[in-house]
């Protein structure tokens, strides 16, 4: 039977490089890897994965984790998460994926079931599954959330730059009434885009009304809800800013049932830039928050991670882009 050191003979490299190179590792170079893997290839190589799990102690478990699978946590971002993650891992890699409020307790998450973690954090209270992983010494990286710890890989949007953008950009539409439709309560992002929301407002120099504020839970029906709310204000808003992009679905719903014009009668404005929201009628006008990019580098963070326990921690910003379609327009007075 061939084996990962004839393979190496062959290919005068160490066998480390052909663990490597077979595994995807990120820090084999493209040429050296496609060289050991079609040699692999030509010698029908096959590898021992229960073998490898007894000499290596490894369970070929990567946990991709997020707060709730069930409560803020739309198809679109989870789907877009997934995918991502998928993308990078290689075939020798199982992807478990579950909600921290699963668990009663995190007992049964040890270093002996996962080889590294993916945490797609939305809320503070993820802080006591983050320090029992830490204790646990699984690699671990966490996504979406901004971390103080200096112990943690961190990659995340900058939300509150890319609310500030889009509630920018209705300010210089004309638009002085202007509504927020907030996430759930507790959830880092929605703090992150109301802060980006109010500090737009003070820069325009513009009064932020209580009644203009409202609070949602990241699904279509909270949209609703919301925005009936707002349109049965005395004097309803011009605009309005959607913490996500479900809830500027619903909004837009809700403003259609008023016979509403969307944006001739109101603006909305959403945030995520899901897949559905360039089909909308009219298309909506909404902040891309790349969480497919973040959760690629996020994986391949962590599979780096799991070769070199002491790589330098590092906090990763990616950029938010304002993506102008049809669902705002200037106001005209």
């Amino acid at each position: 039977m061939v084996t990962i050191k004839d393979i190496a003979k062959l290919a005068n490299v160490s066998h480390t490089t052909v663990s490597r190179a077979l595994n995807n590792s990120p820090l084999i170079k493209e040429d050296t890897k496609k060289k050991i893997i079609d040699l692999a290839n030509q010698l029908n190589y096959s590898p021992n994965y229960n073998a490898k799990s007894l000499v290596l102690q490894k369970s070929h478990t990567i946990g991709l984790f997020f707060t709730s699978i069930e409560k803020g946590t739309s198809p679109s971002f989870f789907s877009d998460t997934v995918r991502g993650v998928n993308r990078v891992i290689s075939g020798e890699y199982n992807l478990f994926v579950r909600g921290i409020d699963d668990y009663k307790d995190f007992s049964s998450i040890t270093n002996h079931r996962f080889d590294g973690v993916i945490l797609m954090s939305q809320s503070d209270e993820d802080h006591i599954f983050i320090y029992h992983i830490l204790n646990q010494k699984i690699p671990l990286v966490v996504l979406n959330r901004e971390m103080n710890e200096t112990l943690i890989h961190n990659i995340l949007s900058d939300d509150r730059i890319g609310a500030y953008e889009a509630v920018t950009y209705l300010i210089n539409e004309g638009h002085r009434d202007i509504a927020i439709i907030e996430g759930i309560e507790g959830f880092k992002s929605t703090k992150e885009r109301k802060e980006g929301y109010i500090q737009a407002m003070i820069d325009g120099q513009i009064s932020i009304k209580n009644e203009y504020i409202c609070k949602g839970k990241y699904d279509m029906a909270s949209g609703y809800e919301a925005m009936e709310s707002l349109l049965s204000l005395e004097k309803p808003p011009s605009a309005v800013f959607c913490s996500n992009d479900d809830m500027a679905i619903g909004a837009m719903n809700a403003a259609f049932a008023h016979r509403l014009s969307i944006p001739v009668d109101i603006s909305v404005v959403g945030f995520d830039d899901i897949g559905f929201s360039q089909y909308t009628n009219p298309r909506l006008t909404t902040v891309k928050r790349p969480i497919e990019k973040i959760s690629m580098q996020g994986a391949e963070k962590l599979l780096l991670l799991m070769e070199r326990p002491d790589l330098p921690v590092e906090r990763i910003l990616v950029e938010t882009e304002l993506k102008i379609r049809d669902s705002a327009q200037k106001l005209i007075y």
